[in-house]
């Protein structure tokens, strides 16, 4: 299993981030590596929900199979990965500076299959290339709430996708 944890400090209030990655399916507007997001429950916010990523890497495509095992508001969300990679992930919003601005910290612990490296994979194609896009990943998500649009409450992530 490979553990990858990526960090970034937003000059933002908890209740901002969240409003941003409380919606599940607008994570493909700021994670370069999450292609699109299917509901595979009617539910689609809190402990239970589950969805599916496609996710490509390079020339990689899978579909990454997650259910939410963890939902407090303005605080965490934890999920539970069950398909080609397994394992677990969890963001959580730290308040820093009188609750001006937030932490976000994003940890997983990832297993990959035989045929994406196994062990190896994880090092390589974990703790190198996944934590390189997120860390990217967080960069536009801090730029995105930082933005004056979302100041003046849009809300919506610009896209900012190569297709």
């Amino acid at each position: 299993m490979s553990r990858i944890a990526v960090m970034i400090e937003i000059d933002a209030a908890p209740a901002k981030v969240w409003a941003v990655v409380e919606p599940i399916e607008r994570h493909v507007d700021w994670m370069t590596d999450a292609v699109a997001i299917r509901f595979a429950t009617d539910q689609t916010r809190g402990v239970g929900t589950a969805f599916l990523c496609d996710t490509k890497v390079g020339p990689i495509t899978l579909v990454d199979r997650m259910r939410i095992t963890e939902w407090e508001p303005e605080q965490a969300i934890g999920v539970r990965h069950t398909g080609v990679v397994t394992g677990s992930g969890r963001f959580t919003l730290t308040p820093i500076d009188f609750g001006r601005r937030t932490r976000f910290a994003w940890t997983e612990d990832l297993t990959f299959p035989w045929w994406l490296g196994g062990r190896l994979g994880e090092l390589v194609g974990g703790r190198l290339v996944m934590k390189a896009i997120w860390r990217r990943n967080l960069r536009g998500l801090k730029t995105f709430i930082e933005s004056p649009d979302v100041s003046a409450g849009s809300g919506r992530a610009p896209s900012h996708r190569r297709r």
